[in-house]
Order: C-alpha cells, then structure tokens, then sequence
C-alpha cells in the first residue's frame, strides 16, 4: 500500500531534523568528522525502506543543503554530501549488480570517484590546504596508507549498511512503523 504524501512529509521532515542534528553536532565533536555524517546516512535507510529512493532522495538534497550552510565542520558536510549521504540512497542499485566481483569493483570505484571529487571541493572551492599540510607532515606514504584505510572502513561501512538495512527491514520496521501504513 502506497504511503500517505502527508506520512511521506512527516517522515521525510524528521529524517532531515535528525541528520541535521547530527551533522550540526560536528562542532561539538571534534574526531566526529567522518562519524556523525556516516551516522546522518544511516538514518535515510529509514527513509529508503518506508518512502522510497526518491523521497530519500529528496530527503539527502535537503540535508546537503541545509548542512552546508549550518554545518560548523565543512569538511564533514561536503563527505555526507559527496559519500556518506548519498550511498545509503544508491547502495540498492549497486546490489543488484549480478555479479559479486563487478559489484564490488563499482562500489569502490563509487566510493574512490566521491572521495577524489570531495577532497577536490574541499581544497580547492573551499580553501581548507591544511589538509595536505597535515599530510604532508607524515611524509610521502601518508597519502597511501590513508587511500588504504579508507577503502578499508568503506568495505566495513558497506557490509554494516547493509546489515543494518536488514535488520531494519525484517525486524526493527514492524515494531516501529506498524500504523502508519
């Protein structure tokens, strides 16, 4: 049974407050640069099981907007919009590829382009080149190891989305969303 525009509305206005309020927390919690927007995608899997790709969709535009203007760690609104918020969205398009080595290589070939893409924005449209000078500072290998341990956690952020979306699907969903359908 399709979902009510006022129940999409209402669902859609509180994934947004809540992954506001977790990007906006950014500035209180210094190492919750990556955290808090992986965290704020989480919750557009709520969205994506009730509502749909679209309204999730929406719900992400939303977010990314208003993040980037409110949000005191830009570097944190820029990876919620470049990676942790817009995943969550396309992770379904992505399983369904046949194939688990294709499947995988998309992924990672997703995740590599929104964080080349990301740092990109965040050099050179913001102007935040104390990022390379942090870098810079651990020597040549630096750039290696943090690619490496950032695919690393990725694989990890994908295997717990996707558990997450399972889990929210088959057990947590009738328990809180019974009457609104």
């Amino acid at each position: 049974m399709k979902a009510r525009k006022s129940t999409q509305v209402a669902l859609g206005g509180m994934a947004s407050a809540l992954c506001l309020l977790l990007m906006f927390m950014t500035g209180l919690i210094p190492f919750g640069t990556f955290a808090l927007p992986a965290m704020a995608g989480i919750v557009l899997i709520v969205v994506v099981v009730e509502m749909g790709r679209s309204t999730a969709a929406l719900v992400y535009a939303a977010v990314s907007l208003l993040s980037l203007f409110m949000c005191p760690d830009k570097e944190a609104a820029i990876m919620f919009i470049g990676l942790f918020g817009f995943y969550p969205v396309v992770k379904e398009l992505f399983d369904r590829i046949p194939l688990r080595l294709l499947r995988i290589a998309a992924k990672f070939a997703a995740f590599n382009a929104a964080i080349v893409a990301s740092y990109w924005i965040i050099i050179n449209l913001f102007g935040l080149t104390e990022i390379l000078e942090e870098m810079g500072a651990f020597g040549s290998a630096t750039l290696l190891v943090t690619w490496l341990m950032g695919c690393a956690v990725f694989g990890m952020f994908d295997i717990a989305l996707g558990r997450i979306h399972w889990a929210y699907a088959h057990v947590l969903r009738y328990r809180f969303f019974k009457k609104i359908r």
